[in-house]
């Protein structure tokens, strides 16, 4: 036994095993590194949504996420390449997969894409009224594929964010103070003078409408039976539809009390005799 150990050449396998040793620390080493770094950039990006109450923290939880597992796809393919393994197959071969799985998921990326650029620009935020996609509702979440809103009759709406980045938004909850419109007719035969005085009485008693900016009242338009007023007390955001369903039915009241009539649509019809 001695003498067939003797005869092998034990120098031949000696660089081999010193070379694969250096390539299994190396190896653990840019792993540990890799990992290290790849964790250190989630957590900077995520701090950085943390720092600004403007920025949204769930769009840089993505990023983070997102940074994270492409420095770590990085460091394999590092990995691999020091024991000899052909990267650049891999490269392809992942390029090839990821094209494949952008095609399978178009749709899904659009709402990725709209995600992103909601949660980055913000024309909205959670608890916001908006009105979005032909929907109106309360803002209740908005992730990176769909924003849900909650209706006044407690409606969950879920909607992608591809049908709402690109057309109309209108956020009803961004500037605090809001202008109610409103329109009321009455007769021709009323004066104009006195019905002013009898909506902004109305107006100036009730406990949620803004002195400054005044309430707009005035004659709008005049119609076939009708001299229509145009009516804009303004108030705080919270009370706008307190406003909006109560305002109309006080002053209702109001002309009635003063016997000011609001007439509906009606025709005079004239019967000519032939002599």
């Amino acid at each position: 036994m001695q003498e067939l150990l003797d005869k092998l050449d034990t120098s031949q396998y000696l660089p081999v095993l010193i070379s694969g040793t250096t390539n299994v620390l190396l190896a653990a080493l840019i792993l540990i590194i890799g990992l290290l770094i790849a964790n250190k950039v989630s957590s900077i990006i995520c701090k950085a949504g943390e720092q600004y109450e403007n920025l949204d923290n769930t769009l840089f939880r993505f990023l983070g996420s997102l940074g994270k597992y492409i420095i770590i796809a990085f460091v394999i393919i590092a990995v691999l390449n020091r024991f000899g393994v052909q990267t650049a197959s891999i490269v392809a071969l992942l390029g090839a997969a990821g094209l494949a799985v952008g095609l399978a998921l178009q749709g899904t990326l659009t709402n990725l894409a709209a995600g992103v650029m909601l949660l980055l620009f913000r024309p909205y935020k959670v608890g916001d009224f908006i009105e979005a996609a032909d929907r109106f509702g309360n803002v209740k979440e908005i992730d990176l594929f769909t924003t849900i809103l909650q209706t006044f009759d407690n409606q969950q709406i879920i909607i992608p964010n591809s049908q709402i980045w690109g057309n109309q938004i209108i956020n009803h909850s961004h500037h605090s103070v809001r202008g109610v419109d409103m329109h009321f007719g009455v007769a021709y035969k009323e004066n104009t003078d006195d019905v002013r005085a009898v909506i902004n009485h109305v107006l100036d008693n009730h406990p949620h409408i803004l002195k400054d900016p005044a309430p707009f009242v005035e004659v709008e338009t005049l119609n076939d039976s009708s001299v229509d007023f145009l009516v804009r007390p303004f108030c705080m955001g919270e009370h706008y539809f307190d406003i909006l369903y109560s305002i109309p039915e006080e002053i209702k009241k109001a002309l009635d009390e003063k016997g000011i009539e609001i007439p509906f649509p009606h025709r005079k019809l004239i019967i000519e005799k032939e002599s």
